[in-house]
């Protein structure tokens, strides 16, 4: 009853304003992120690109966005830990959103490859300051909570890019979210900024310096925390991106649409979210819950490649299973957060879940080889995805291992 009322008491006006704010600012993010899988098919057909060249086009324009994406994460965490949360947060949002409006008028696919790529280093900067953010204004036994809901909140992002692409066409989906965007910079005026970053600030320690990250060995933990993270963009960048395929290479004859894959990938990423989130409340303990949803993961993967014949239906109840099973993502990015003091949080907590997007990449190219090196196989590429899905487990379950325990660890400090 003690511990209740002390969550409860955790969750003051303030808190919630916070927490409301960044959770429609991920909203946001998330919608303008994902959108490019759910408008793929229309966007490319309209421009002019073949059924023969959609496959490279689609991987071209993805790893554009993610390449984006990491530049963006060490840009924008350096600057959060240098200028302040809000201030990035604000940057950000003003540049995706912009982005996402000239989205709207490409006309080629280079064209359309390079507001990715800008789009994308906008979209870094959203959820990690945003955690940070949270998890810095929220008593240290209530903040798990904090983050989940902001996570939560933006996952759902997904199924309302899904239901815009619906009711209107690709270009005004991309339109929408960029005004989406620009509207939500009025709300940011009441939030206020992190109390412990204005202590940190005030002091001459140095602050956002990546460099600061290779000495004494706080790569450990960052590469830890990386590596727990990449099969989450696996599963999203390759298995529910081009669920239409994998359908088609089980042997079924079902028509699958990619956008209801992933928004159906999205709804179980939520719930995977909440419950994760949940999880590493009530075992107190992050590791645990990481593993958990890590074997999920594994055992969906296979499940999802194996399965021969699906339906399209089966095929949208596997996108959710995975998206559910990689719905740890909330607690992976509170986890990065948690390992570091105030004057490299942000940089952490930004260039982290950047640098898993980032993995995609060299993801998609190992994919795309060896989908070309077993195209005369029926299971081609189930085989290649399944390498690269064994490639990426195995370093999650190693991060897994010599990954700290931060449950309940105090934030105010400095390293």
């Amino acid at each position: 009853m003690t511990n209740d009322m002390s969550v409860r008491s955790a969750f003051t006006p303030k808190v919630w304003r916070t927490i409301i704010v960044c959770g429609l600012g991920y909203f946001v993010d998330i919608y303008d992120l994902i959108l490019f899988s759910i408008v793929r098919v229309d966007s490319l057909t309209a421009i002019g690109v073949t059924a023969a060249g959609m496959q490279d086009a689609s991987e071209l324009i993805l790893n554009s966005q993610m390449i984006g994406m990491l530049i963006g994460g060490l840009l924008f965490g350096s600057l959060a830990d240098k200028r302040g949360r809000l201030s990035v947060l604000l940057a950000s949002i003003l540049v995706y959103s912009l982005m996402n409006i000239c989205n709207a008028f490409v006309a080629s696919v280079p064209m359309y490859a390079l507001f990715r790529f800008i789009a994308g280093i906008g979209l870094a900067g959203e959820l990690g300051v945003a955690i940070t953010l949270v998890a810095e204004i929220m008593p240290k036994h209530a903040r798990g909570y904090g983050t989940t809901m902001v996570a939560s909140m933006g996952i759902l992002g997904a199924v309302a890019a899904y239901a815009v692409h619906e009711m209107f066409d690709w270009r005004a989906a991309f339109i929408i979210g960029g005004l989406m965007g620009l509207a939500l910079l009025v709300t940011r005026v009441y939030v206020a900024e992190s109390g412990m970053f204005k202590k940190t600030a005030a002091s001459d320690v140095a602050r956002g310096s990546i460099g600061m990250l290779l000495r004494n060995r706080r790569w450990a933990p960052y590469l830890s925390s990386v590596a727990i993270g990449v099969p989450i963009w696996y599963v999203i960048g390759i298995l529910i991106t081009f669920s239409p395929e994998f359908t088609k290479a089980s042997g079924s004859s079902d028509v699958v649409v990619g956008g209801q894959g992933v928004m159906w990938a999205y709804v179980g990423l939520s719930a995977g979210d909440l419950v994760s989130g949940l999880v590493s409340q009530w075992l107190r303990s992050r590791r645990r819950a990481i593993l958990v949803f890590l074997l999920l993961t594994s055992a969906c993967i296979v499940w999802y490649l194996l399965a021969p014949q699906k339906s399209a239906a089966i095929t949208y109840v596997m996108c959710a299973c995975l998206g559910f099973c990689v719905g740890y993502w909330a607690v992976f990015v509170t986890t990065a957060a948690e390992q570091f003091g105030t004057n490299l949080r942000a940089t952490v907590a930004t260039t982290v879940p950047n640098v898993v997007r980032g993995s995609l990449v060299p993801a998609v190219l190992l994919f795309s080889s060896l989908r070309h090196t077993y195209a005369a196989d029926a299971m081609g590429l189930q085989k290649a995805a399944l390498v690269v899905g064994a490639v990426v487990m195995s370093l999650a379950f190693l991060g897994w291992y010599f990954l700290h325990e931060t449950y309940g660890k105090e934030l105010d400090y400095v390293e």
